[in-house]
């Protein structure tokens, strides 16, 4: 017979021992003798559970044990449901792989990586092609260098018979680091719009100011004309 750990995980009713509990609901949480709270759960029919016994008192709630039980199940199953399953995506290259091909199996490991997956990438080495083991090692280390925003090396490029294996792990959601190369384009970026702008800034005064002069002189020379 299969073990209810979820039902065995919570004491209820007369096997809470502590000598008072504190009480919640959805109007808040008080502390009270276990006595009175057993007397307030009995009043209304259902039953009290013990759910942090470590706590000092022991939290405890006034339910139906049954419903209760219920819905931590549930909330079991959600959990579990939602619990992301990390596989693992292989990519495959020749020692001679092409740019072409290069790129388009690095814009598929940039997708497993994204959606949580471990990427094992090798080179496998057909007949004579182990000769050129090291150039596998290079385009296995350009490989891990190219992702080095989405990923993080579990194991550099390590020859195991006729294949040579990377494997990368991706890294958590919202700390991709930036390349050093990316934060210089970024940087570059900020400081020609700035100057851009400081530019337009600039141009925009000389205009205002020449407007000025200009306006000047044909005040004066409206005054000029007036006083003839």
């Amino acid at each position: 017979m299969k073990k209810d750990n979820v039902k065995n995980q919570y004491r209820v009713n007369g096997q809470i021992h502590a000598r008072e509990v504190r009480v919640v609901s959805d109007n808040g949480a008080e502390v009270m003798p276990t006595r009175q709270a057993l007397d307030l759960a009995r009043q209304q029919g259902v039953d009290l559970v013990e759910i942090s016994p470590n706590a000092q008192p022991p939290v405890c709630r006034i339910i139906d044990y049954s419903k209760f039980l219920y819905q931590q199940k549930k909330r079991q199953k959600e959990m579990k449901q939602k619990q992301v399953k990390v596989e693992v995506k292989e990519i495959r290259f020749g020692p001679q792989t092409d740019d072409h091909d290069y790129q388009f199996k690095l814009k598929h490991a940039k997708e497993f990586l994204d959606e949580g997956n471990k990427v094992r990438a090798y080179v496998f080495f057909r007949g004579r092609s182990i000769l050129f083991k090291e150039q596998g090692e290079v385009l296995l280390l350009r490989f891990a260098n190219d992702l080095e925003e989405y990923a993080k090396v579990e194991q550099l490029p390590k020859l195991e018979g006729k294949k040579m294996f990377l494997f990368l792990a991706p890294k958590k959601v919202g700390v991709t680091k930036q390349s050093q190369q990316k934060r210089d384009r970024l940087a570059a970026e900020a400081a020609a719009q700035e100057a851009a702008k400081a530019q337009k800034d600039e141009d925009a005064g000389k205009n205002g100011l020449l407007a000025n002069a200009k306006g000047g002189d044909a005040l004066k020379k409206l005054v000029g004309e007036t006083a003839d």
